[in-house]
């Protein structure tokens, strides 16, 4: 096995790994993922994933199919046990969302999917963001953290340096340390008080 191959089960691997965690505090109770950021993300990774296959970048494009997996698991199994809670905020953050998947249809280029879906994928987090915020007891750090180690991995071994093939893993690297950083470092302050 080539390193480039090592690389792109790994990161893989991780992202898909990523999730166990989650998943068994969502059956425990004790994490409550916002399902409006889970639902969004497992729409926009799953565009983004066929926008990266089309584009022929197929480390990004497998390190997408493994996120959209992992998002979906936790939609699937955090429906029961998950905030579902509709609030301004969630309706704001999905319309942001599915814009960007309508400038993707309109302007028919892989590049423009990527960058709108990331946008999108960001404004759909938002919830989950806000949440790990005021209650990071209900969220997993080492989920997020993780994910982003996956997407390292991704960045790693991609060789042609474009917008299709690094927007979304540097995002993904990101967004999943802000999380992991929000959630720790919250947990940290709360217990002081």
């Amino acid at each position: 096995m080539d390193f480039y191959t090592i690389f792109v089960v790994l990161s893989s691997v991780l992202t898909i790994l990523a999730i166990i965690p989650y998943l068994v505090e969502i059956v425990r109770k004790n994490t409550k993922p916002r399902i409006v950021s889970w639902i969004v993300w497992t729409v926009i990774t799953g565009i983004s994933a066929v926008a990266s296959l089309v584009d022929g970048q197929f480390a990004t494009a497998i390190l997408l199919f493994s996120a959209m997996l992992e998002t979906l698991a936790v939609v699937v199994l955090g429906w029961k046990n998950s905030d579902k809670k509709i609030e301004k905020l969630d309706i704001v953050c999905f319309t942001g969302a599915m814009i960007g998947v309508i400038l993707w249809q309109v302007f028919d280029s892989p590049a423009l999917a990527v960058i709108a879906t990331v946008l999108a994928d960001f404004i759909g987090g938002i919830p989950t963001l806000v949440h790990a915020w005021k209650k990071p007891g209900e969220e997993t750090a080492i989920t997020f953290f993780l994910s982003g180690l996956g997407a390292v991995c991704t960045l790693l071994i991609v060789i042609d340096w474009q917008i299709t093939s690094v927007a979304y893993p540097i995002f993904l690297v990101g967004i999943n340390l802000l999380f992991t950083s929000v959630i720790v470092l919250r947990k940290r302050v709360l217990k002081k008080k």
